[in-house]
């Protein structure tokens, strides 16, 4: 060990005495500087500008995120240059001791050659720690410059930098060992570098060379740890790679004092070379993985509501089936290719909690009857048009199934012939949907509805009754409710998020809530009056407790009314009126309520919830108020509130003439607030009944996207907020830049000018003194 230890304090000092070693630290000062200050300097200048504002609270976003890891942040950039520093440390590290010819000294003395190398490598080690003391500066002056940094995010991406630079550097010093010209060693870093960081994306459409291509990829190895995540398999890579290079250069400078076979050389190389990517494989099995979430607030981590649902899943593996549909949507993540980027970029954070997953991939074609295809391709079959485009794409054709054999399979004509998953347990299985909204893969409450669904026996149930005229929840146009209730295709709707939903006739079905575990029954909109019948059944669902939403638009109000006279809650008579030049006076923009904030965990929700943002409003059009009295079995909290010069019109509203104004005689008055949408429970057969009436039925339409977060909040309060089941993440906490624009000016000359200038003078000034000596 003392020998390993002075051949590196020797090459440390010639890393020093050099000129090389001083320019590529005062280099990489400045770089990270230029990064670090520019970010600071740019965010204070907004931070002060939003400052100006009474309510400013901070930003929503984490300020360690954008400064260290986002697309112009430190670790990022300076990773991305490192292949152009390493190369030039390393070049001379055994090149350059074979070229004076001291190597045959080396040989000669009572040093062993592993001394030699680990002794050159140990000193690249502590060079690297240099260049991680550097970013190490900006990470101290983050502390100072932004609230409640994240230290353990910069922790782990400081890890994973100074694991991907000593793998560099082991590259280096085998490449130093390859030849006597340190250039052709620099050049010969660069190339292998190149390759390793570019192998990950080739061969990928063949299973054992994507497999091994992947394992040898350096590229994207540090993602996880920049981020705050440190696994087992990522560490165990960064050991192999490097003692593989290590052991590389050993049997290089081994063979060079032996006269062996080449094959006997070779076969110690591909001995190494498998023993490596055995050693991967085994580290890198989801049993064997360990996993640590160094952030502050685990942002790495699905949530424990999702992980609860997970590790449920105990009693045998969970089978996932990627079907890809090579004329369908999204097709191009389905193919093999993608497929390390699919399990490890949407599964490996519930393997985490289920390491036994299964997972199986089928690939086939097909199209439905009205596709735009057949438009495309006039007069040729289906099968035509697979050759088409799989010749288009350079796939080989006979991988797919044909629609005759995916059919003896499964029928997806369902899901659209899409890219989609069918995940399986015990023999139950359920689809989990990809989506066309720039995320593509399912969220974690589409992951946590799905595998809620192979556990329970039953979902709740979302019931819309019809035979009125009402709202429709599958269908797609203007009036429809499908975008929030029962399009496949959208992320947010009630079907991708754990409920069932079907249309319920009451002329010919009863509610039966117990039996079908019916979450809520929706009556949105009847156009014409409801039955006698209809309207017994609906009373007595409310008079059993169950939960309902119900919708009314304006000159429709004798239609509901007569229903909700129990209930302690009408739909006053006329519309309300907002004189907008912008909008007819129909179109509303209510706020919510701070009783409308708890209704569930959405992300705005919970922002108004916690004052980050003091109000939310919502679009409405053609609103009724609810009127209500506290005198009833409900509590009545309203949900949405008008604004104050809202009015109610009760005489006829024309929208496309002149602004309308107050008529006294007609009985339109001003005495608000008013309130288009309110909220109902009480006690009833040992649970809380929830009802929510509202004055508009636009606004959980397909017109408004479903009530957006609203919408969404409202389906989750009626349903005790059992589902979806949200993953909320909190505000971050280093949100805040603490210094001025004036101060952060002031570090931006110090950082990029000053504290570089002052390394640079340290470097000249010792190597100006070497050279006298």
């Amino acid at each position: 060990m003392k020998t390993i230890l002075k051949i590196a304090r020797a090459e440390l000092r010639n890393l020093f005495f050099s000129p090389v070693a001083w320019f590529l630290a005062v280099v990489f000062m400045i770089q990270c500087a230029v990064f670090y200050s520019g970010l600071i300097y740019n965010w204070s200048k907004m931070q002060e500008l939003g400052m100006k504002s009474p309510k400013f609270k901070g930003f929503d976003l984490s300020f360690t995120k954008i400064i260290y890891l986002d697309r112009d942040g430190i670790f990022v950039n300076v990773m991305m240059n490192l292949y152009l520093f390493i190369p030039l440390i390393t070049m001379g590290l055994l090149s350059r001791e074979v070229s004076n010819g001291s190597i045959k000294l080396l040989y000669s003395s009572p040093v062993k050659t592993r001394q030699i190398v680990f002794g050159k490598y140990l000193a690249v080690m502590l060079f690297n720690l240099l260049l991680v003391s550097i970013v190490g500066i900006f990470m101290v002056a983050g502390a100072f410059n932004i609230r409640q940094v994240d230290f353990g995010m910069l922790l782990s991406a400081s890890l994973g930098f100074y694991l991907l630079i000593c793998a560099y550097a082991a590259i280096g010093l085998f490449m130093s060992s390859l030849t006597t010209y340190q250039i052709v060693s620099a050049i010969g870093t660069f190339i292998l570098i190149f390759i390793l960081s570019r192998i990950g994306s080739l061969w990928q459409d063949i299973d054992f060379v994507r497999d091994l291509t992947y394992f040898l990829s350096i590229s994207g190895r540090t993602e996880k740890m920049l981020f705050g995540l440190i696994t087992t398999k990522d560490l165990f890579y960064f050991f192999i790679v490097i003692s593989m290079f290590i052991g590389f250069t050993l049997l290089k400078l081994k063979s060079g004092r032996e006269s062996k076979p080449k094959y006997v050389t070779f076969s110690k190389y591909l001995a190494l070379v498998v023993c490596a990517v055995l050693l991967g494989y085994v580290t890198s099995r989801p049993a064997l993985t360990g996993y640590l979430d160094a952030t502050a607030e685990k942002s790495n981590t699905i949530h424990p509501r999702v992980q609860k649902i997970v590790k449920g899943l105990t009693e045998e593996p969970l089978e996932v089936t990627l079907y890809t549909n090579l004329l369908g949507k999204n097709a191009g993540a389905g193919f093999p290719e993608g497929r390390n980027k699919y399990l490890s970029g949407l599964w490996e954070q519930y393997q985490r909690f289920k390491p036994d997953m299964e997972f199986k991939f089928e690939y086939y074609y097909d199209l439905s009857p009205d596709s735009y295809y057949f438009r495309s391709f006039p007069g040729k079959s289906i099968h035509d048009i697979a050759k088409e485009v799989a010749k288009a794409m350079d796939l080989d054709l006979n991988k797919f199934r044909t629609p005759e054999e995916m059919k003896k399979i499964i029928n997806l004509e369902e899901e659209g012939y899409g890219l989609v998953m069918q995940v399986k347990y015990k023999g139950k299985t359920t689809f989990l949907r990809t989506f066309q909204d720039g995320g593509m893969w399912p969220d974690e409450a589409q992951v946590a509805a799905a595998l809620s669904r192979l556990q329970n026996l039953q979902m709740p149930k979302v019931l819309f009754i019809s035979g009125n005229l009402e709202r429709d929840p599958f269908i797609f146009g203007e009036r429809g409710y499908s975008i929030g209730a029962g399009a496949k295709e959208n992320r947010p709707s009630l079907v991708n998020n754990g409920f069932d939903v079907d249309t319920i006739s009451l002329d010919h079905r009863d509610i039966l809530s117990e039996k079908e575990n019916i979450a809520m029954v929706v009556l949105a909109d009847p156009k014409t009056e409801l039955s006698a019948i209809k309207k017994e059944k609906i009373q007595q669902f409310i008079n059993g407790g169950g939960n309902m939403l119900i919708l009314g638009e304006p000159g429709k109000e004798d239609l509901l009314n007569p229903l909700m006279t129990t209930l302690g809650v009408q739909f006053d008579k006329g519309n309300l009126i907002q004189v907008s030049k912008h909008n007819t006076p129909d179109i509303l923009g209510p706020f919510l309520t701070d009783s409308a904030a708890y209704l569930a965990d959405e992300h705005k929700l919970i922002q108004f919830r916690t004052k980050f943002i003091d109000s939310l409003y919502t679009g409405m059009e053609s609103v009724t108020p609810v009127v209500y009295s506290d005198t009833g079995s409900f509590a009545i909290q309203p949900l949405v509130k008008a604004m104050p010069q809202v009015w109610l019109k009760r005489g006829k509203l024309v929208k496309d003439s002149v602004q309308p104004v107050i008529n006294i005689a007609e009985g339109d008055h001003k005495n608000g607030p008013f309130m288009p949408v309110v909220a109902l429970s009480r006690k009833q057969n040992n649970k809380e009944q929830r009802i929510v009436v509202a004055g508009d039925a636009d606004f959980m339409s397909n017109r408004y996207l479903g009530g957006d977060y609203l919408g969404r909040g409202i389906y989750c309060w009626l349903d005790h907020q059992e589902y979806p089941v949200y993953g909320p993440r909190p505000i971050p906490k280093d949100n805040v830049i603490k210094i001025t624009p004036n101060t952060a000016s002031a570090l931006k000359v110090s950082f990029v000018w000053i504290l570089p200038a002052a390394v640079a003078l340290l470097g000249s000034i010792i190597l100006i003194r070497r050279k006298r000596k």
